[in-house]
C-alpha cells in the first residue's frame, strides 16, 4: 500500500468510525446479557449485534435440497473443487455445506406477518426498510395477514434471521426473524442497522465478516479473551462464528468489505494491527450494486454479462468447427 493510499484509507476509517460512534455510541464498550446475546453499550443504553443463527443439522441436507429445487444455481459447484483437485465428500451435510441459500435471478414476493399483535405504523416501517433493498434488487416483501415467508417475532432473542431459503424450514409457528423490542420509539439509525441487516439475511446474504481477508487480521488468542468476557462464547464457539472464514469458492460475492451492512463491528484489541474492522450502519453502495446483481430488476443488464469488444472483424467468425 502506497504512502497515498495509506493516508486515504486511515481518513476513510476516521470518517467511518466518527460516524459509527455518533450513532451506536463506543463500539469497544461490548457486554452481554443474561441470554448470552451479544451487545454494546452507547449513549442510548444497551445496543443488541446479530447472533448467528442456523437450521438444526438434521435439517441441513433437506435445506440443501430446497435451496437448489428453488434455484438450480444453488447446487453444489463441483467443476472448481474438482479442477483444484479436491475430493467431494458425499455425505449429505458436506454437500448442503457447499450449497448456497440464494433465491434466484426472477423477482419474488416474500410474504411477512408478524407473531404479536403490532401497530400498522410499525408493520409499514418495518416492511418499508426492509424493502430498501429494492431499490436495486427484484426480491420484495408484501404483508400477509395469514403466515408469511418472513415471520418476524419483537420478542426476547435478540437479533437475528435464517439465512435465505432455509426460512422455508422453519416451523410456521415460530419466527424467522426476531428484532426484539422494536417499536415506533426505536430510532431511525436502528431501522436501517438491524432491520435491513437482518433482512440481508433472509435475502441470503451471510456475515461479511466472516470472509477470509478478514478474519485473518484477527488475532485469535485475543479473539477468544475478548468474547469470552463480552458474550460468554468458548473457544469452540468462537471458532464456529468468528474464526472459521466462509468458503469462498462458493461464494458469489464482492471483494471484502467492512463496512457493508452485513458487517458488523470488531474492536481494534482483537485485530493483529489493531485497526478495529469498521462494520456498516446502513446498506451501502457495494451492498445495493451487488443486490442488483444477482437479484437483478426486470430489464436490467447484469455487470458480469458485459462483454469485452470482438477481437476480430464478424467476417471472420469462426461459425462451425471442423468434426
Amino acid at each position: 500500500m502506497s504512502d497515498k493510499e495509506r493516508k486515504l484509507y486511515e481518513a476513510l476509517t476516521k470518517i467511518a468510525k466518527v460516524a459509527s460512534i455518533a450513532v451506536n455510541g463506543d463500539e469497544h464498550s461490548y457486554h452481554h446479557d443474561d441470554h448470552g446475546h451479544g451487545e454494546h453499550e452507547s449513549g442510548h443504553g444497551t445496543v443488541r449485534v446479530c447472533t448467528p443463527k442456523a437450521l438444526p443439522k438434521r435439517l441441513a441436507f433437506a435445506a440443501a435440497q430446497t435451496a437448489i429445487r428453488i434455484n438450480p444455481i444453488n447446487a453444489p459447484m463441483m467443476a472448481p473443487h474438482a479442477t483444484l483437485g479436491v475430493r467431494i465428500p458425499s455425505e449429505p451435510l458436506a454437500i448442503a455445506v457447499l450449497t448456497q441459500k440464494y433465491w434466484g435471478p426472477t423477482p419474488r414476493q416474500l410474504t411477512v406477518s408478524f407473531m404479536e399483535t403490532a401497530p400498522a405504523d410499525l408493520r409499514a416501517r418495518i416492511l418499508d426498510h426492509m424493502n430498501a433493498w429494492t431499490d436495486t434488487g427484484c426480491i420484495s416483501f408484501v404483508e400477509t395477514n395469514g403466515s408469511g415467508d418472513v415471520r418476524i417475532s419483537r420478542g426476547n432473542g435478540g437479533y437475528w434471521s435464517y439465512l435465505g431459503t432455509d426460512i422455508h424450514h422453519i416451523p410456521r409457528n415460530r419466527q424467522t426473524m426476531n428484532l426484539q423490542g422494536f417499536t415506533m420509539n426505536t430510532p431511525e439509525s436502528e431501522y436501517k442497522r438491524v432491520v435491513r441487516h437482518e433482512t440481508g439475511h433472509t435475502l441470503g446474504f451471510p456475515h461479511e465478516h466472516m470472509r477470509k481477508a478478514l478474519i485473518a487480521r484477527i488475532d485469535p488468542d485475543k479473539a477468544y479473551e475478548f468474547f469470552q468476557r463480552t458474550q460468554g462464547w468458548n473457544r469452540q464457539m468462537v471458532d464456529a462464528q468468528v474464526l472459521t472464514p466462509l468458503d469462498e469458492a462458493s461464494l458469489m460475492s464482492t471483494p471484502p468489505d467492512e463496512t457493508s451492512i452485513m458487517c458488523y463491528q470488531l474492536p481494534g484489541s482483537i485485530t493483529r494491527d489493531g485497526r478495529p474492522i469498521i462494520g456498516g450502519i446502513d446498506i451501502n453502495a457495494t451492498d445495493f450494486a451487488f443486490a442488483g446483481r444477482i437479484y437483478p430488476k426486470p430489464g436490467q443488464t447484469l455487470e458480469h454479462e458485459h462483454e469485452q469488444a470482438d477481437e476480430w472483424d464478424e467476417s471472420e467468425d469462426v461459425l462451425e468447427t471442423a468434426s
